[in-house]
């Protein structure tokens, strides 16, 4: 059981701890943790017994449950999905709060700065040597790289792909267009490097095609936002990247800020073989007018 020192104070301190102990969880308390992971503000408001029918164990092992979570209790349980449900109604609150700015956008703006500076601070400061280093190496050395985000993550995903299209051979971009997700994950081999990016809420094909990539033996990294995420479970290396926006959007100045930041680190560690390869960039670039020249006018 754990000590009530343990014991998770907020909604993502209870993801992560049930993200932390899988492992090692029941097949029912599995059951148990999978639901209240997936739809909370559900199990904000069930009885004991409801959870118990809607998962399929007894009551005895839902208390037995939350308490071994540190919780006092089912109540300890319910209050934290609670939690959780004020949080999501923040979302509408946010955009309430977006159209009251109107016209003055300088309150906006300022914001925007602040959560972002805010956001590139904390998602950095939970970086340490022991992940930085072996998530630029696998970058770096792997034989191949493969890189996924969709939806709103395709673009940090793209620009990081992009980067290193430049500092090194092999390296694709999964878009999962006009059907072709598993003619493009054929690619992927034992040893290659298969990096993820998603926020909540999770794009299912980012999710299995990294968890396949992983079952593969491809050297997993995952960008995402917090240890409830289901890419973290199947990557070696994982990022949590802070995503807070002043309004109803979500921010990607922390994946954009981290995706440069791993280029930067992949680039420093291949030295010389990179200048060659920005050396033939350069050349293509130029035989092609790929830029706007003026003296060309």
């Amino acid at each position: 059981m754990a000590s009530a020192s343990a014991a998770p104070q907020t909604f993502d301190d209870l993801m992560a701890l049930l993200h932390e102990r899988r492992p090692v969880l029941t097949r029912s308390q599995r059951l148990l943790a999978d639901r209240v992971l997936a739809d909370p503000e559900g199990v904000a408001f069930m009885t004991v017994s409801e959870l118990a029918a809607a998962v399929g164990v007894n009551e005895a092992t839902v208390v037995r449950f939350a308490t071994s979570l540190g919780l006092e209790g089912y109540p300890g349980l319910t209050r934290l999905c609670r939690m959780r449900l004020r949080e999501q109604a923040q979302l509408l609150r946010r955009f309430q709060t977006l159209e009251q700015l109107g016209s003055d956008g300088g309150d906006l703006l300022e914001r925007a700065v602040a959560l972002d500076r805010a956001n590139i601070s904390r998602t950095f400061a939970r970086i340490e040597p022991a992940l930085w280093d072996p998530a630029v190496r696998a970058l770096a050395e792997a034989p191949r790289v493969h890189v996924m985000g969709l939806r709103k993550c395709h673009a940090p995903a793209y620009l990081l792909g992009y980067l290193l299209e430049m500092l090194r051979e092999e390296v694709a971009t999964v878009t999962a267009g006009a059907g072709t997700l598993t003619d493009q994950l054929r690619r992927v081999r034992s040893g290659d490097c298969f990096v993820s990016l998603a926020i909540h809420r999770y794009s299912t094909d980012t999710v299995r095609a990294a968890a396949w990539a992983r079952k593969r033996g491809a050297r997993c990294v995952a960008l995402t936002d917090n240890p409830s995420s289901p890419l973290a479970a199947s990557a070696e290396h994982v990022f949590y990247v802070d995503a807070s926006g002043p309004s109803v959007l979500r921010s990607l100045t922390g994946f954009t800020a981290l995706v440069q930041a791993l280029a930067g680190g992949v680039a420093a560690l291949l030295g010389q073989e990179v200048r060659s390869s920005l050396l033939r960039e350069e050349e293509l670039l130029e035989e092609f007018s790929v830029y706007d020249d003026p003296e060309r006018r």
